[in-house]
């Protein structure tokens, strides 16, 4: 039997990596048998650095994911809800690329029961969708009785998308913008929970997410042309955010307006959002239900501060 050296084992075998690949803990490659022992010194003072940061990073991601899960549990219970009286419920996720839409989609939908919840992200309509009513992919996507269906982006592309980069028509958005507020009447008159939820990031903080994906081999999947050109066409973005809720804002089917520069606040702010819209038993009526007023604000309040920041500046604000 050949026994292996101990001077000659791969002494960082087995070893956890830190984010950029550099091992956890101290190895041999860490230290050049050249080194001074001041050097040393230096080098391992400086993994321990690092070993730090990764462990303060990784307890914060962990407490983060822990204050959600109370709510997480309710989700639980309302799909209970839902599916017991057979009620149907969409919610829309709109907002900037880079907003935290999909993010928050996934917090939503970690521990629910998949058997009762679709998550619908719809790519560019065929030629042949083209020739239809225009909501009509989007009816076929529609939940039946005791399901959630939540839109990763929803209709509301031709209110933003598809006019800012001429997907669309003047009168094909004409059109849109005049139906739609009788669309979601007819839903929600039917017996359907309709929920409008948009992110609001700043244009600063969504460059620095557009930073992120494109140096970051795990993200890089998540920047489109759509997504390069969006700081360039930030004013007219904004426009049309404005037009759409000035247009389709209103008592029976409300905009909620989520401010998402801190991805963690608005996660738990639209779970508490999402759990207010339904009475549902709660599994723990302790828990704080009511959603931080900074993060969440009303579709009406933001018209206002758009318009006020308007008449100050002299161009809307995001």
């Amino acid at each position: 039997m050949t026994v292996q050296r101990e001077d000659s084992m791969d002494t960082t075998a087995k070893i956890p990596l830190l984010p950029n690949n550099k091992t956890v803990g101290f190895s041999a490659n860490s230290v050049d048998k050249e080194m001074t022992p001041e050097e040393t010194i230096a080098a391992l003072k400086k993994e321990l650095k690092e070993l730090k940061s990764f462990k303060s990073k990784a307890e914060k991601r962990y407490a983060k994911e822990q204050a959600l899960k109370p709510y997480q549990a309710e989700l639980i219970s309302l799909q209970q809800y839902l599916e017991d009286t057979k009620k149907r419920m969409i919610i829309l996720f709109e907002g900037r690329d880079a907003a935290g839409k999909g993010g928050t989609i996934r917090r939503i939908s970690r521990y629910m029961n998949e058997k009762h919840y679709r998550v619908v992200a719809l790519g560019k309509p065929t030629e042949h969708q083209r020739t239809q009513w225009y909501f009509q992919r989007y009816v076929e996507q529609f939940p039946h009785g005791g399901e959630l269906v939540m839109f990763d982006r929803s209709w509301y592309n031709r209110a933003m998308v598809e006019p800012v980069f001429g997907f669309c028509s003047d009168e094909e958005h004409k059109s849109f913008m005049k139906g739609v507020v009788g669309f979601e009447k007819d839903l929600v008159r039917q017996g359907t929970i309709l929920i409008k939820i948009y992110f609001s990031v700043t244009k600063s903080e969504q460059a620095k997410r557009f930073k992120r994906r494109k140096t970051d081999p795990l993200r890089q999947w998540k920047l489109s042309e759509v997504d390069i050109q969006a700081q360039d066409r930030w004013d007219d973005f904004t426009n049309a955010k404005y037009d759409m809720l000035r247009r389709s804002h209103n008592s029976t089917t409300p905009w909620t307006i989520v401010r998402s520069n801190n991805k963690q606040a608005a996660r738990l702010n639209v779970l508490k959002v999402i759990l207010n819209s339904v009475p549902y038993t709660r599994v723990n009526p302790e828990l704080d239900f009511i959603p931080d007023p900074k993060i969440v604000v009303s579709g009406s309040r933001e018209i206002e501060t758009m318009e006020a920041d308007r008449i100050k500046k002299g161009k809307f604000k995001a």
